[in-house]
């Protein structure tokens, strides 16, 4: 087998069909008036961003980091109605949930979601019974027209079966749902790359550095590529911005006396190596309100999450050692102790969910989303559920058309006529993808093992043949990059051409998982920093 010392210079000739340049984009983005700019490639205004383009507006797309590189890329994973939601009586909100839960999973991503069993544990004094929580699984599951099963109750000794460390130590009942997850990262990744085919000009670590105005409106944006220093600018008849935990500093370069317009919320998780297989997640009850997760995904374990108020720069938001302890007592509620070994952890990672101003506690806040027009005209867009990114993609839209003045009015009719579940790119029956994969493999490059097409169709679909056809060219890009994670070489490669990677942590913490799985070390990131200044 090739070792990782054996291949700093594979390869090295980008591929054909790749993205245009960093100069070229700039370009591009410098010399037209676009419609729309939208400020932040977060899942909130890459949503944004796609919806735009396929309305036929032109649409310009920046953001100061990568996309997805911050909150969007530190979420708990999942597409989910929202359980603890029913506690608060908002029915119809559980039930818009699932309504795009299933559209994204079903129609829209299956290449990119998956089902996902969820066990809801009933202890002796904990702050639920379990005919309550039977109950509300029931009501839950018939909120998704019983898509995912009937919610109903199962005995300790059958939960063990499917989730071995599981503390049956008081245990009284487990209450069942379903619900699906995701790899947040690739999931937004793929949004990116929809909007493109859109239409859609994008540019990732471009940060703003002061904004445009005619007349006292906002009508653009100063840039400063990150890469290299250069600056430019972009002209745009409307800005959005849509800068997640940022939003207020952007609005107060728009106006300086721009009241604060959101809250803070600190979501911290773990990442572990797993024990024993899983054949479903946990849910437990912390209070009446809060629940904590154990979830089997990327063949680790993921723990949290926390809920506090935070008032720090966002760019300095960090997983602490009271977090670590939080996360790990709470989950000692229903975990065996050997699960959650401080030994086992391998990476962990915190975002900021964006809530809208106002007392109370975080976690009894609700997560809708904020739109404020600005002195300016600059529009900002805040807030919100990942499960919900197409639903607030349309919302953010119909707000624009209703503009006063409308703007953007005699561009936005093709909107109503946009088909109402379009897929992103790769869509396809995973399954049949990594058989293709495993059929395919070997002629004429080497085989291709099965762990390896099983993470290539879970996370490109039928885009997974593209990279094959990489490491069928190249055999070096066949070999993995690490011995313990099923990601191949060709991967870098497409991440350096096809997905707009530009820095050794766009390829390592959200092209791939090597990151998450702590595998990232300093050897890898060497030659995956030499495969990027290869291409260039």
């Amino acid at each position: 087998m090739t070792t990782l010392q054996s291949v700093p210079a594979l390869g090295t000739h980008p591929a054909s069909g790749s993205l245009p340049s960093r100069a070229e984009t700039r370009e591009q983005l410098s010399k037209a008036t676009y419609d729309l700019l939208v400020i932040g490639g977060g899942i909130l205004g890459i949503s944004t961003a796609w919806h735009a383009a396929q309305s036929g507006l032109r649409v310009a797309l920046v953001d100061a980091g990568d996309f997805a590189g911050a909150t969007s890329s530190a979420s708990s994973k999942l597409l989910h109605g929202g359980l603890r939601y029913l506690q608060t009586g908002a029915v119809k909100l559980v039930a818009e949930n699932h309504f795009e839960r299933r559209a994204v999973s079903r129609q829209v991503a299956p290449h990119l979601a998956n089902p996902l069993t969820f066990y809801l544990p009933v202890y002796k004094g904990g702050p639920h019974g379990a005919a309550k929580l039977g109950a509300g699984v029931f009501a839950y599951s018939a909120l998704s027209a019983f898509g995912d099963g009937v919610g109903h109750v199962i005995s300790p000794a059958r939960a063990q079966r499917d989730v071995p460390e599981l503390r049956t130590d008081n245990l009284k009942a487990v209450a069942v749902y379903g619900d699906d997850q995701m790899n947040d990262a690739r999931m937004a990744l793929m949004t990116v790359r929809a909007a493109v085919d859109a239409g859609a000009v994008v540019l990732n670590h471009a940060a703003v550095t002061g904004l445009r105005f005619t007349r006292g409106r906002v009508t653009g944006a100063e840039l400063q590529d990150r890469q290299d220093g250069t600056e430019f600018g972009v002209d745009a008849r409307l800005v959005l911005n849509a800068t997640g935990p940022w939003v207020d500093h952007l609005r107060k370069l728009e106006d300086p006396n721009a009241a604060p317009s959101i809250r803070l919320s600190k979501g911290a998780h773990l990442v572990l190596k797993r024990t024993r297989p899983w054949k479903a997640a946990l849910a437990t009850p912390i209070d009446k309100y809060r629940i904590t997760f154990a979830l089997p995904w990327e063949d680790m374990l993921l723990l949290g999450t926390t809920d506090e108020e935070y008032e720090g720069d966002p760019a300095d938001v960090a997983v602490t050692e009271k977090d670590t302890a939080q996360i790990l007592d709470e989950a000692a509620f229903s975990v065996r102790d050997q699960q959650l070994s401080r030994d086992l952890i391998t990476y962990s990672f915190a975002g900021l969910r964006v809530l809208p101003g106002g007392p109370g506690s975080t976690s009894k806040a609700k997560r809708e989303t904020v739109v404020t027009e600005g002195r300016g005209g600059m529009l900002s867009v805040a807030g919100g559920k990942w499960t919900t990114f197409r639903h607030i993609g349309r919302t953010v839209m119909n707000k624009l058309a209703e503009l006063p003045g409308h703007p953007l009015a005699e561009d936005m009719e093709p909107m109503a006529r946009l088909p109402k579940k379009v897929p992103l790119p790769g869509i396809a029956n995973p399954n049949a993808v990594a058989h293709r994969l495993l059929v395919d493999g070997g002629t004429p490059g080497p085989r291709m093992s099965a762990d390896t097409a099983r993470h290539l169709a879970t996370h490109y679909g039928s885009l997974s043949f593209d990279i094959a056809r990489l490491a069928n060219e190249d055999p070096a890009l066949a070999e993995r990059i690490h011995p313990d994670a099923p990601e191949i070489w060709a991967q870098v490669a497409y991440a350096r051409d096809r997905e707009w990677a530009e820095t050794a942590d766009d390829v390592l913490r959200r092209r791939t998982t090597l990151t998450i799985r702590g595998l990232a070390t300093d050897d890898v990131r060497a030659k995956v920093e030499n495969m990027l200044a290869d291409g260039r």
